[in-house]
């Protein structure tokens, strides 16, 4: 039986890191994840209004097919800036992508970004000229570590899960031959993460060994298409979106990611309701350390490992929102 790794989070996955840096007044943050060496990774957008930085780069027919840090941040487009602070950090390790080595010649890291809205969280966001982004990815990208705080931290500092505090969740799996599928995700959904009347995660089918909390489905749970419980507004737009990263220690190609990635999205519909609406900006990467290879058929195994990528990233969103609650 597949079982989640020893912290049941993304770094379980071998030959990853992750780092967070937050400001308590601006009430914001970044997330970054390092993978110790370049790491092949494909993207997909689901919500109706998403804010990314080189996502382009991520298709399967472009030349660069390895990214080396993956930055997940609030602020809405200020956040984009994050990737700079990460980008400088690694720059100056001379990680990054090289056309043609010279040591005289900066090398280009390369480093994919999806950023969330927070803007009306009440934090303090008069910062004139020099919004906060590039000094917090500096600073997550410097205290990357195997492990990492979850629910009010990091890119989920600042976030909300309908009405509820949203956060940072991750979780992990190891299958019976060996591989390791780990998801982080910061939750920040226009759409409820509980069935409504209830303290029930939509999650809960999938949850392992009570991660959130251990409540059942409700037997009598009467579904209502109209009821979207704990929603920002129940039904009317708000500021949302839910960002995440599925990682995996098999060998993929960029085509093989991108199928990883499209997978683990439902995820997203499993954990939250309603899920990709015109307000949110979902995003999911996947990222391949690339440590075991697919087992004959690749096909038959890359399907297995989107099957569990997608229950990681359903536990991940239900476990980030039940660790906010803590405070």
């Amino acid at each position: 039986m597949a079982k989640p790794g020893s912290t049941n989070t993304i770094t379980d996955v071998p030959g990853l890191k992750v780092g967070q840096a937050q400001d308590e007044t601006v009430r914001t943050g970044v997330t970054v994840i390092l993978p110790d060496d370049r790491a092949v990774c494909s993207v997909d957008v689901r919500g109706g209004g998403p804010g990314t930085r080189e996502t382009d780069a991520l298709q399967p027919h472009t030349l660069v097919d390895a990214v080396d840090a993956l930055v997940l941040s609030g602020g809405s487009s200020y956040g984009l800036a994050a990737a700079d602070g990460v980008a400088g950090v690694l720059g100056a390790q001379r990680r990054g992508f090289e056309l043609m080595p010279n040591p005289d010649v900066p090398v280009s890291p390369i480093v994919p970004t999806a950023i969330l809205y927070d803007l009306a969280n009440g934090g303090a966001k008069s910062w004139g000229e020099i919004p906060p982004y590039a000094a917090l990815g500096r600073e997550a990208v410097q205290a990357a570590s195997e492990t990492f705080a979850l629910g009010r931290a990091g890119a989920g500092f600042g976030a909300g899960a309908g009405t509820l505090p949203g956060g940072i969740g991750s979780a992990s799996i190891r299958t019976d031959d060996g591989y390791t599928i780990g998801a982080i995700v910061a939750v920040n959904c226009f759409g409820a993460v509980k069935v409504p009347g209830t303290d029930a995660f939509w999650a809960a089918p999938f949850e392992i060994d009570d991660e959130f909390g251990g409540q059942s489905l409700p037997a009598d749970m009467a579904f209502d298409a109209e009821d979207w419980g704990a929603a920002k507004i129940n039904p009317a737009p708000g500021t949302n979106t839910t960002i995440a990263v599925i990682a995996t220690d098999a060998v993929l190609t960029p085509a093989e990611a991108k199928r990883l990635a499209q997978m683990a999205s439902a995820g997203f519909a499993r954990a939250i309701r309603p899920v990709f609406t015109p307000f949110d900006g979902d995003v999911v990467f996947a990222l391949s350390t690339g440590q075991r290879a697919l087992a004959e058929p690749p096909a038959f195994t890359l399907s297995r490992l989107g099957s569990m990528a997608a229950d990681c990233l359903t536990r991940a969103i239900a476990r980030g929102v039940f660790e906010a609650a803590k405070g």
